[in-house]
């Protein structure tokens, strides 16, 4: 993965789940034309998969905190595959 697309991927928080979903609308684009080399699309691909787990995560953790509410604010311990 370049050093470009392991930044747009982000492990960083700062990145929004909005960002994310629209990022990840670019890269399927890009993908489904056919105009992208090989080695660009596994980039690219790469990098869609980077966002797809970061998406999941705050998902999840946002499915936890609704649940959280809905009980009367009993929090309960979060239980996530890490990959």
């Amino acid at each position: 993965m370049s050093d470009e697309t392991a930044r747009e991927a982000g492990s960083t928080e700062s990145v929004s789940l909005e960002e994310r979903i629209a990022r990840l609308e670019e890269i399927l684009t890009r993908l489904e034309s056919d105009e992208v080399a090989l080695e660009q699309a596994l980039e690219l691909f790469e990098e869609g998969i980077g966002h797809v787990r970061a998406a999941e995560r705050v998902l999840s953790e946002t499915q936890l905190r609704v649940e959280e509410l809905l009980a009367g604010g009993k929090k309960k311990e979060l239980d996530v595959d890490e990959p």
